[in-house]
C-alpha cells in the first residue's frame, strides 16, 4: 500500500510570518505521525523561508517514522544532512524567487555532479533519492547517478486534473510509464507536489509506489479541521483509488 509522508514545511510559513515560536512544525509532525503518517518532510531551503536549521535537528530527534530531509545540492546543505543523518534525502531544484519548487532535478545533463553530491550523503542509513521529471531521460540519468529512490514531480499532472480528463489520462499513462522503467532499473518510487484530497486517489493505483510526499494541501486543511483529521482523511482519499 502507498504510504503518506506529511510535509510540514508551511506550518514553519505561518510561524515565520511573525517569526514566533508557534505553530511548532515538529508539534505538527507528531500529529501528523500519530495520524497515521508514516514519516514527515521537511524543506530546508537555501533562504530558510520556512523550515529553519533548528526545526530539522528537533525533527531528526523526534520523528518516530521516517524523516526526508528535502535540500538542494549545495555543499552547505550536504553538511548539514551529513550532520543530521535523516532516513532519506531528497535532493531537489531551487530558485529564490520561485513560490514553489516548479520542476524537477536536471540530472540528465549534470550526471557528473549529481553523482557526486549522491555519493557524498548516501549511508547504510540513508537512502538518496532525487526529485525529477517523468521522463525517460531523467529517470536513467537517476539510475546511473547511484540514487536508490525517485520522486516524480506529479505538478503537470495536478494541474490537469479538474480541467481535461483526456491531459489526466495521458498525464496519468506518463507517470505509469516512468515508474515502471525506473523499478525496472531498480529505483523505489515516490511521488509529489501538487497532489490534494481530490486528486490523490487516482495516483495510487500507479505499481508499487512507496510513499507520496504531500504538504500544502494538508497543512491548508488543518488550519481548517486540525492535523490529526487532515492527516487522515488524506489516508481515506488515498484509499478511494478513482479513475479516469
Amino acid at each position: 500500500m502507498v504510504q503518506l509522508c506529511v510535509n510540514i514545511d508551511h506550518i514553519a510559513t505561518v510561524r515565520q510570518a511573525r517569526l514566533e515560536s508557534v505553530p511548532d512544525p515538529v508539534e505538527a509532525a507528531r500529529l501528523a505521525e500519530k495520524a497515521g503518517a508514516i514519516g514527515i518532510t521537511a524543506h530546508l531551503r537555501e533562504d530558510r523561508r520556512h523550515i529553519q536549521d533548528h526545526d530539522v535537528a528537533r525533527l531528526r530527534r523526534s520523528v518516530k517514522g521516517k524523516f526526508n530531509l528535502e535540500m538542494a545540492a549545495t555543499a552547505e546543505m550536504v553538511r548539514i544532512a551529513r550532520g543530521l543523518a535523516p532516513d532519506e534525502v531528497t535532493l531537489v531544484p531551487e530558485k529564490r524567487e520561485e513560490l514553489t519548487t516548479e520542476g524537477g532535478l536536471e540530472v540528465a545533463e549534470k550526471k557528473g555532479a549529481v553523482a557526486r553530491v549522491v555519493k557524498q550523503l548516501a549511508g547504510p542509513s540513508t537512502a538518496v533519492s532525487l526529485f525529477i521529471d517523468p521522463t525517460t531521460a531523467q529517470v536513467e540519468a537517476s539510475a546511473s547517478v547511484g540514487a536508490s529512490h525517485v520522486e516524480f514531480h506529479t505538478g503537470v499532472y495536478a494541474r490537469a486534473w479538474g480541467k481535461s480528463a483526456k491531459a489526466t489520462r495521458d498525464e496519468l499513462l506518463r507517470l505509469e510509464k516512468a515508474v515502471k522503467l525506473a523499478q525496472s532499473l531498480g529505483l523505489k518510487v515516490n511521488l509529489g507536489h501538487g497532489l490534494t484530497y481530490a486528486n490523490v486517489g487516482a495516483v495510487c493505483r500507479l505499481p508499487k509506489i512507496q510513499d507520496l510526499n504531500i504538504g500544502h494541501n494538508i497543512v491548508a486543511h488543518a488550519c481548517m479541521v486540525g492535523m490529526e483529521k487532515a492527516v487522515r482523511q488524506m489516508l481515506k482519499a488515498m484509499r478511494a483509488k478513482q479513475t479516469f
